[in-house]
């Protein structure tokens, strides 16, 4: 009971967000479980820059990645991705109560959440040497970007979130990863992948407040050939930070395991 009201609570939580980031660009409201969301256009000035002339890619933004389905949510008709009959048999055979995410695992990359992210760069004249992309969802993820040149290591232990290196193609961040496990789903329609998955990020804030996200997917393991998937994500609202989200695998804390809050009002 406990584990069915968990994943519950989680797919309803997913699911009014994602409705919400319907209405990105428009004061329009959006009903959803009786509950109405109103946002307010994203901004349309000129792109912002670093002291050294880069584009200032800081900011808390909502959307630019899969959630329910790569294929659809990143511009591809159905039956375009092109999965190998090994990996379509693996998807079509996964079922969302066995999604790692909803067992607190990170989400890895190409998957998102409709919870805010937020890019982390230098605001100095010098070049960064690290940028960072922080994720709401879960437990406080964090993606390291190396940005000083380096090259993937010869040998990498897998991992969620893989081995990123950055590099500027014109004002587009280029971000290119490799080194994942094979244990996070690309959406909750259960895309799988393998380790030999190797990623291509572009980045591009095309004004103040939209940004253009292309990840090219090259996983020979899983799909016949590499294929692209474009998704957009809009500047959060001012005054809108990252909240606390604390997910831990089988928690006991509280009334799951038995100790009920001391503080709480007691039952009338």
């Amino acid at each position: 009971m406990v584990r069915t009201i968990f994943i519950v609570s989680i797919v309803v939580g997913l699911t009014l967000p994602l409705v919400a980031q319907d209405a990105q660009d428009g004061q329009q409201g959006v009903g959803a479980l009786g509950q109405s969301v109103k946002r307010a256009a994203a901004p349309s000035g000129p792109t912002p820059r670093l002291p050294d002339g880069t584009v200032d890619l800081n900011g808390l933004w909502i959307g630019g990645a899969a959630v329910s389905d790569m294929e659809r949510e990143g511009g591809l008709k159905p039956g375009e991705v092109p999965i190998l009959p090994a990996a379509k048999a693996l998807r079509d055979s996964r079922k969302e109560p066995d999604d790692p995410y909803l067992y607190c695992m990170p989400q890895g990359v190409v998957r998102g959440q409709p919870y805010p992210w937020r890019f982390v760069q230098n605001y100095t004249d010098r070049k960064a040497t690290h940028l960072f992309k922080l994720e709401e969802g879960n437990i406080h993820s964090f993606r390291q970007i190396f940005m000083d040149g380096r090259k993937h290591p010869a040998e990498l232990d897998s991992s969620w979130f893989g081995h990123s290196i950055g590099s500027w193609e014109g004002d587009t961040l280029v971000v290119d990863t490799v080194g994942f496990n094979d244990r996070f789903w690309f959406d909750r329609r259960g895309h799988p992948h393998t380790e030999q998955l190797h990623t291509i990020e572009r980045f591009t804030r095309k004004d103040m407040g939209h940004m253009e996200i292309k990840v090219t997917i090259d996983d020979p393991g899983a799909y016949a050939r590499p294929f692209t998937l474009t998704f957009n994500a809009r500047l959060s609202n001012p005054g809108d930070e990252l909240m606390e989200y604390v997910c831990q695998e089988n928690n006991q804390y509280g009334i799951a395991g038995g100790h009920p809050n001391p503080l709480a009002e007691p039952a009338k």
